[in-house]
Parts: C-alpha cells; structure tokens; sequence
C-alpha cells in the first residue's frame, strides 16, 4: 500500500545478518552450510516436541559464532564458550528480554559433545541432538574428512591407537573422530527424533569405515 511504512526485520533475520559475519572466513567443516543444517533438524525436532521455536532458532544460528577461535587456538579456546558470550552481547544489544537471553545461552553452553554442561532444557536437549546428528551419517563422515584435511591429516590411520592420538594432528583423521566420538553419538540423543534419526545415520557411518578399512587393506 502507497505510504506504508516498511516492515521492521525480526530479530531472527537481524541475528541471521549478524551471525554469518562469523563466519566469513570459516573452515569447511563448521562453516555456515552446518549451521543452516543444523537451524533445519532443530525446527523438525522442535515441532515435534513443542519446544519454543524462538529460542531454538535463535540458538542455532548462534551456537557456532565462537567457533574461529577455537580453530585459531587449535582447540585450547572452547568455542561454545566463545559462542554464548558472543550470543548473549548480540541478544542484549537487539533487546531480547534477559531470562529469553539466558535461555538461549544455555543452549549454547551445553550443545558441546566433550564439555561438562548437561543440556537442562527441552530447547538444549534439542539444539544437543542437531548439532550431532550432523556430526554422523554421511553429512559427518563428509564433514570429518573436511577436518582432517584442514588440519593436515593421513587419510586413514586404523592402525593406531586413538587414545595415543592428538587433535589438530597428522593423526587426526576422519577415523580417529569415529573412534573417539562419532560411533558413540547414538547413545546420546536425548529426544525420540533425533534417536531415530541418530540410529539410521550411526549404522551408514558404520558401514562406511568397514569398507574403508576393507580397501584400504586392500580386500575389496
């Protein structure tokens, strides 16, 4: 209609705008393609928990932001941590309410595999199981390559021992991340979706790595 004002962006398009700049120069393995996967598998699972979509999608598209500086330190910097302070400097300068705010952080906090913050709520629980659920299956084993050549990795190393392995290595391979935290991601999930989902793309992965090792051996 002539003379009407423009309609003002939601602060999930405002965020989106802001949390992209993050990742200009971001490595393959957790550029923005991850994020947008996992903003989707969080809306699919939220409908179907009825969890609160704005704190979900809001989550999601922030949950990564602290990420470079975790590649830059080669992984001493923890990038959730880096995230939720990131996070919580954004919402707060476009006015989200404070306890909206937290909400959103803790999201943040505990999405992490290896760090000890348990997701508390529902909202947690799910942006948890997104963010796995694109480490496994064949968008993880692709995304676990894409690591391993970003940092340099062999292709394949079944003959030695995760536990005698580093991160950020010429041993930190595709395989070294199935061993150490891929395959147990199943036993994970905390929502009835995203078991179901977790369990199709953990037996894919699974199938993947026996063939690998198969023609690597040089058996098939």
């Amino acid at each position: 209609m002539r003379g009407q004002a423009p309609s003002k962006p939601s602060l999930a398009a405002l965020v989106r705008a802001e949390a992209r700049r993050f990742f200009r120069t971001a490595r393959g393995s957790h550029d923005w393609d991850h994020t947008s996967r996992v903003l989707r598998l969080c809306l699919r699972i939220g409908r179907a928990e009825k969890a609160d979509l704005e704190i979900l999608r809001l989550a999601a598209l922030l949950h990564d932001i602290g990420r470079g500086e975790e590649d830059r330190s080669n992984g001493r910097i923890c990038h959730s941590e880096a995230s939720a302070r990131a996070a919580r400097e954004i919402l707060s300068r476009h006015g989200l309410a404070p306890d909206r705010i937290e909400r959103v952080v803790h999201c943040i906090e505990a999405h992490r595999f290896r760090k000890n913050v348990p997701p508390a709520s529902l909202e947690a629980k799910i942006l948890f199981d997104a963010d796995k659920l694109d480490s496994i299956g064949a968008v993880g084993i692709g995304r676990a390559f894409l690591f391993a050549g970003e940092v340099g990795a062999r292709l394949h190393n079944k003959e030695k021992d995760p536990a005698r392995t580093a991160p950020y290595s010429k041993e930190d391979t595709a395989y070294r991340e199935f061993m150490v935290k891929l395959r147990h991601i199943k036993d994970r999930m905390f929502t009835e979706e995203g078991k179901r989902l977790a369990a199709g793309r953990h037996d894919f992965m699974v199938a993947f790595f026996a063939r690998l090792d198969g023609e690597t051996d040089g058996d098939l």
